[in-house]
């Protein structure tokens, strides 16, 4: 086996099914088998695999002009695609910097966040607050603004550039919200000095066990960075296009961030592609005649012209009002996993758009929860205690009632 697979120890890794095609929201193996991808291949493929328009738009645009370099040169789909989602983002998010993927997104965001203050002349103000259970990527820029304890990067302590932590959230439904931001308002004002932005997943902190938190804990930390006078950037890579129910989840709590960083769903997961957007305050500090004060970043594939083809493509079908109310039919359909709540190995039970959750209280009644999945016609990952769906839109309700099933079949032990 030459591929090193990722998260996973090599030496006693199961081995991995072999995918020969995909459509809709079922993957085919080679041995004739298929299985309802219910977790979207890490909740990028929205629209399933290979969907009509999207191929489409990458083949027609690989027959004229498959990719050219940024770098002094331009071509009309990274035009579009800018454009295009400028339009459709909240408030006025109106210029894009575009990446390879959710991690590069993230990591120039944050040069965006020291750089937008150094340009300024304030060199001290270069540290990221972060909320515990954090997950923002896997480059190290990234992985600093990361659970250093809880995460999946603590082997790398002492060696990832320190920033600044918070506590986490009440979790949705709790009360102390009003208490958890004057805390928040206190680690804030008493760091100031050397503090350029704060990063969050807008309500839902994906990797970190998909832990849902109140728009008003969102809407407080915006107004406590516009208060001590930094940026707030909203990773939008996990949340974005529809996955809680609306385009963008911070369009939730009402809230504009000054940096919003997309990826996975960006491209309706065909190909890799980030998008890190700012407001115009953001971006005149950096339109100067000081040649340093330009962005100093560059992947040698952004704005890849398929990419910001397929980008178009599944945005205009994300513009369809057809898919945000699938969406809908979706939640609706998930709340059927609340009938879990109760039983004596389940924590917790989580519904927000096309996410469902089950947290259980023993991560050992998972260890085979892939191999269990795969006998019921179904593909998903466990992640620690948690078990979860992340389905692709047009999954159909009796592939959906499939998946609810092998949940159930993992938790509960009997079909």
């Amino acid at each position: 086996m030459s591929v090193w697979y990722p998260y996973s120890q090599m030496k006693s890794m199961p081995t991995p099914f072999r995918v020969v095609s995909g459509h809709g929201a079922r993957l085919r193996l080679d041995d004739g088998r298929e299985l309802i991808d219910s977790i979207s291949s890490w909740w990028c493929m929205i629209h399933g695999y290979a969907h009509p328009e999207i191929v489409a738009a990458i083949v027609d645009q690989a027959q004229r002009l498959p990719h050219v370099m940024l770098g002094g040169l331009s071509h009309g789909p990274a035009d579009d695609l800018a454009a295009r989602l400028a339009e459709i983002s909240p408030g006025d998010l109106s210029y894009v910097f575009f990446g390879d993927s959710g991690s590069v997104g993230v990591e120039i965001a944050l040069k965006i966040a020291v750089q937008y203050f150094r340009n300024q002349g304030l060199f001290n103000k270069s540290k990221i607050a972060f909320l515990s259970g954090a997950y923002h990527g896997d480059t190290l820029g990234a992985m600093s603004v990361c659970d250093p304890v809880e995460g999946m990067h603590h082997l790398f302590d002492g060696v990832l550039i320190p920033q600044i932590q918070l506590p986490r959230p009440p979790k949705w439904g709790a009360s102390g919200v009003d208490e958890y931001l004057s805390v928040v308002e206190t680690i804030l004002c008493a760091n100031k000095d050397q503090l350029c932005g704060l990063i969050v997943e807008p309500l839902m902190q994906g990797a970190g066990g998909f832990y849902l938190y109140h728009p008003d804990v969102l809407r407080g930390l915006r107004r406590l960075c516009d208060q001590v006078g930094i940026l707030l950037i909203c990773d939008e890579v996990a949340t974005g296009f529809g996955r809680l129910g609306v385009m963008f989840a911070s369009e939730l709590a009402g809230v504009v961030p000054d940096v919003s960083v997309l990826g996975k769903a960006l491209t309706g997961g065909h190909l890799g592609m980030s998008a890190t957007m700012v407001r115009p305050h953001v971006f005149e500090r950096f339109y100067s005649d000081v040649a340093d004060h330009a962005l100093m970043h560059g992947p040698t594939f952004m704005g890849n012209p398929l990419a910001c083809r397929a980008a178009l493509a599944s945005i205009e079908l994300m513009m369809d009002g057809s898919v945000l109310n699938r969406i809908t039919q979706i939640e609706i359909r998930l709340k059927r996993l609340l009938k879990l709540v109760g039983l004596s190995q389940v924590r917790d039970v989580r519904v927000m758009g096309a996410l469902g959750v089950v947290e259980v209280v023993d991560s050992s009644i998972l260890r085979q929860s892939s191999q269990i999945a795969a006998e019921c016609g179904v593909w998903l990952r466990s992640f620690g205690n948690v078990i979860y769906t992340a389905p692709p839109y047009v999954i159909t309700d009796d592939e959906l009632d499939s998946v609810m099933g092998a949940i159930e079949q993992i938790v509960i032990g009997k079909r």
